[in-house]
């Protein structure tokens, strides 16, 4: 059973930076494409960014673009997501997700196999 640990969430100010990470275990990690998704209180869940297992090809949320960077560490399995310039409208819970058949359709939360219990990330103003 994959078993995605997410970590490094917290509150920062308006401007701030945060990396989070997420640790993975029990799984074949270097063959996942790996995704980061958010969900703030009353709305949907957002894709964030995914990095693709073959060519680690990364692709983002058009909200995000320009100041998150997603990568990952096969040798440690674990994915990263850096994030610069932080607002407060990205305050939300951030998830880590593991696809293990990566179909192209990386957007959609239920093409994602395995998640983390998500961690908190609070931007004030």
């Amino acid at each position: 059973q994959v078993q995605l640990v997410e970590s490094g969430g917290g509150l920062v100010p308006a401007g701030g930076s945060l990396r989070l990470s997420c640790a993975a275990s029990g799984g074949a990690f270097s063959r996942y494409s790996m995704g980061w998704f958010r969900q703030a209180p009353g709305k949907e869940r957002e894709f964030v960014a995914t990095i693709i297992w073959s060519r680690f090809s990364t692709y983002y949320g058009s909200s995000v673009k320009g100041r998150f960077t997603i990568s990952r560490d096969n040798t440690k399995n674990t994915v990263y997501l850096q994030m610069n310039s932080l607002k407060s409208e990205d305050t939300a819970v951030y998830y880590c997700a593991a696809d293990a058949d990566y179909s192209g359709n990386y957007l959609r939360p239920g093409n994602y196999d395995y998640w983390g219990q998500g961690t908190q990330v609070t931007v004030s103003s």
